[in-house]
């Protein structure tokens, strides 16, 4: 996984690049009807229920606009919300908090959205000691908040990119001539790399993870597709060697079988690539 210092960079990054996006050479509607000396407080609404998620995001952004406005957090990342609930409240130059606004409102709908279906999960697989994990497919650019989103919510995170774990699926197996194959000529390249990452390979049948297991170095199963008779099967015969993690098309309704099957992990694109944004609101107090 990425390190603290380096996930930062990526939130620095988002606000950046969104607010580069959003603001351009300036907010015009705003510079041209509210003095630049003018002053006030804002409120964060919520007009939705679910997992409220992007709070000490939406702090970040703020501190990105105007370091002199203040944030008063009445509901913290994490805490249910519903209707008509006031999350923070935001005092400080009008200009600034109209700058911060939209952004702030993008990135916490999209973000509490995901908090609220994780956690929806999350309480699908109780009792269990299945932890549910999210994917890369995530919204190109934010991929650092959809992730963040998850952890609020009460999930787990998958590799954040290519770069910080090796999963060797079907394709690389195919194209690097077998598994046996694509798992030697990995380890090899890590070791005169230098590189200390973990390495799942993806299995597509028993017979698949029968070779897998053959071999020494690996980190996790992924259990690709398969039925729940096969899953169970295929986590009999890995037993402790390795971790497992089922994927493929599992939702609300199978979720819970494939965990009791006795899968260490189930990884599910849903959680970010599938998800309808909270109602919220920024409303400035008169």
């Amino acid at each position: 996984m990425i390190s603290k210092e380096q996930f930062n960079k990526e939130l620095d990054l988002i606000i950046a690049n969104a607010i580069r996006e959003d603001v351009g050479n300036g907010d015009h509607t705003s510079l041209s009807c509210i003095p630049a000396e003018a002053k006030g407080k804002a409120k964060l609404l919520v007009k939705d229920t679910g997992i409220i998620a992007g709070v000490e995001f939406a702090k970040k952004i703020f501190d990105y606009v105007d370091k002199g406005l203040e944030v008063e957090t009445l509901i913290q990342d994490g805490d249910s919300v519903q209707y008509g609930d006031i999350v923070f409240y935001v005092t400080g130059y009008s200009q600034s908090i109209l700058q911060a606004e939209r952004l702030v409102l993008n990135a916490m709908q999209r973000m509490s959205a995901i908090a609220t279906k994780t956690r929806f999960f999350v309480n699908l697989l109780e009792g269990t000691t299945t932890k549910i994990l999210d994917t890369r497919k995530t919204t190109p650019g934010i991929r650092a908040i959809e992730k963040w989103a998850v952890k609020i919510g009460g999930g787990e995170n998958h590799r954040f990119a290519l770069y910080d774990m090796v999963m060797i699926k079907d394709n690389h197996i195919d194209f690097a001539g077998g598994i046996t194959q694509a798992i030697t000529k990995t380890k090899k390249y890590l070791a005169e790399k230098k590189l200390d990452i973990k390495i799942i390979i993806e299995a597509r049948s028993i017979k698949e993870i029968e070779e897998i297991l053959k071999n020494e170095g690996v980190y996790r199963i992924l259990i690709d597709n398969f039925n729940y008779e096969d899953t169970r099967k295929a986590v009999e015969l890995i037993g402790d060697k390795c971790l497992t993690e089922s994927s493929g098309g599992i939702n609300e309704k199978t979720i819970r079988e494939y965990a009791e099957c006795g899968v260490d992990f189930i990884s599910s694109g849903a959680l970010t690539h599938s998800v309808y944004n909270m109602d919220l609101s920024l409303k400035a107090l008169k």
